[in-house]
Order: structure tokens, then C-alpha cells, then sequence
């Protein structure tokens, strides 16, 4: 039996919250981050900013450069984990196999809920439906048999998106895709698929996952299992675990250190808050980096 997975991003979370909040500003240009006149950096920003090329981990002073007309607001964490809750609730309606990845974002395995609600594509609309008629905010959805494709989904036609990939046509909807958009092709692994004549997912498919391991070892093989849509990773729930995480992954290297300060404190604050939600504590601290050919470092104290 195929899995049914829901991937559920919320767009522009941190800046659609504040215009909620705040009607004025609505069809306005916003960034939530630091103050510009500092280190400041971009959490977040209004799909009217991103015009101006304007991206989260962004100097702030950069962004108002590129967007003078930009309205800058300070990021209310505590805020935006009370939504975060709110929209978990509405989760909750559907399925107890949830896994969050950040406070505006979350796979759920709705399986064992087909029986119950219907189509995996039925829930995930009414998912999407009820955030937007009870949280005046927008979720893009993406509907899959496995996580890979149903993140990818949910990407399709942002903002206020939704795809369902059907498990019987994966490859016609892969296949004119580019590379990059397959988890952990960055510049270098992209330009040495290049050289083997490969630009599309399609492509990728054609080959053979020896060929493409020769080329670029153990994530040469990740990559081909994606390009066939092939990820068996489950969704793990908190209540199926004995440690609390959250991560990211940056569509460009980032290297200023502010900048992963920033990103650092925010997905401790989100760490924090699923511990509280639930009245636990922990005992270890663990930082886990992957670089874009996969070698991952750990420290943990």
C-alpha cells in the first residue's frame, strides 16, 4: 500500500502573520529581521519584497537596498509560535503522525486516515482551507507517497499552492524538472552533472545508479534514488523519538557568521518550544552541520 504524505509550508509565515496583524500593510513590501543600522539579517519576507530579490539571511542594510520601500518589523518569535500551535491544531484534526520541521512547516502521514476523510488530496485541501477560513493566513500543500515528493509539491506553484503527485506518473512530473531542484544539488554538484550531460531530472533517470555513484559516490546514489522518486524515510512523530530537532537547509551556502547566528537562535527557539508544548527538558545539546556534497559534523555538550 502507498503511503500518503502532506507536506505543509506556510508562505512568507513570519511576514504574512505581522500583515494579518497588521491590514495596512498588506500588498506592501515586508521584512521581518534585524535592525539595518546593525548586523541585522532577514528572518523572513512579504512574497512583495522577494520581487526585489530580497531572501531570508540577507543583511537587513542589503535587503533595504534592493527594496527601499520595505517596511522592517522585528521578529516576535513567542508570536509566532502561538500560530504555530493554532495551525498544529488543525493538523491534529487529521492525524497524530506529525512531523515538525519548523514553526511554519511540517510533514503529516494522513495513511491511516484515508478511510476516514477521504483522499489524501480531500484532506490535504481541507487542511489548507481551514488554515486559511480560521488563521486568515496561506499554506502551500503538497500531496505525495513519501516526503521528498510531497516538500517538493508543496514548491510547485507557490505561494498559496497546491500539487499532488500521482504515484502512477511520477516520473512524467519529475522528468522536466532541473537537477537542482533534487535535495543536495548545489553549484558544484550541478556543474558536475553538467559535464556529464545531465540538466534535468530526466535525464538523471537515464542513467544508471552505478554510473552516477562512480561520479559522485554515496550522494551520486541519493540523487538517482530521488529522481525515481525513491525515499523510504518515515515521518517521525515526537512521540516516536527520545530527542527534539528542527532544521534547515539554505538554498545557498551561507557563510557569514551573523547570519548563522541568527539561524541558529531561531531554530533553538522553535527546539524550546516543542519541548515546552510537551513539559519536557533536555540534557544534551547537539549541532549537526551537512555541507552540499553530505559529510555531516556533529558536537554535541
Amino acid at each position: 500500500m502507498n503511503r500518503a504524505i502532506v507536506h505543509v509550508d506556510m508562505d512568507a509565515f513570519f511576514a504574512s502573520v505581522e500583515m494579518r496583524e497588521r491590514p495596512e500593510l498588506r500588498g506592501r513590501p515586508v521584512i521581518v529581521g534585524g535592525t539595518p543600522k546593525g548586523r541585522g539579517v532577514v528572518a523572513a519576507a512579504s512574497y512583495e519584497a522577494r520581487r526585489f530579490g530580497v531572501h531570508s539571511a540577507m543583511p537587513t542594510a542589503t535587503a533595504l537596498r534592493l527594496c527601499p520601500n520595505a517596511v522592517v518589523l522585528p521578529p516576535r518569535h513567542g508570536f509566532y509560535s502561538q500560530v504555530s500551535r493554532r495551525i498544529h491544531a488543525v493538523f491534529e484534526r487529521y492525524t497524530p503522525q506529525i512531523e515538525p520541521l519548523s514553526l511554519d512547516e511540517a510533514f503529516l502521514d494522513v495513511t491511516g486516515s484515508l478511510r476516514l476523510f477521504g483522499t489524501a488530496e480531500a484532506i490535504g485541501r481541507r487542511i489548507k482551507h481551514e488554515i486559511r477560513e480560521e488563521l486568515d493566513l496561506v499554506a502551500s500543500v503538497g500531496v505525495a507517497p513519501n516526503k521528498f515528493l510531497a516538500k517538493l509539491a508543496s514548491d510547485m506553484n507557490k505561494p498559496d499552492g497546491f500539487f499532488q503527485f500521482d504515484a502512477d506518473r511520477i516520473g512524467d512530473a519529475l522528468d522536466l524538472l532541473p537537477v537542482t531542484r533534487l535535495w543536495g544539488v548545489g553549484p558544484a554538484t550541478a556543474h558536475e552533472l553538467e559535464r556529464l550531460g545531465i540538466r534535468t531530472v530526466g535525464q538523471l533517470r537515464h542513467y544508471s545508479r552505478q554510473l552516477i555513484a562512480r561520479h559522485l559516490g554515496r550522494s551520486g546514489e541519493h540523487l538517482w534514488e530521488l529522481a525515481h522518486g525513491i525515499d523510504e524515510r518515515p515521518v517521525v512523530t515526537e512521540h516516536e523519538t527520545k530527542s527534539v530537532s528542527n532544521e534547515t537547509t539554505f538554498a545557498h551556502d551561507i557563510h557569514d557568521p551573523n547570519s548563522l547566528r541568527l539561524w541558529l537562535a531561531e531554530l533553538a527557539e522553535q527546539v524550546g518550544w516543542r519541548l515546552r508544548r510537551h513539559g519536557l527538558a533536555g540534557r544534551t545539546v547537539t549541532l549537526k552541520v551537512r555541507f552540499k556534497n553530505f559529510t555531516t559534523v556533529t558536537r554535541s555538550q
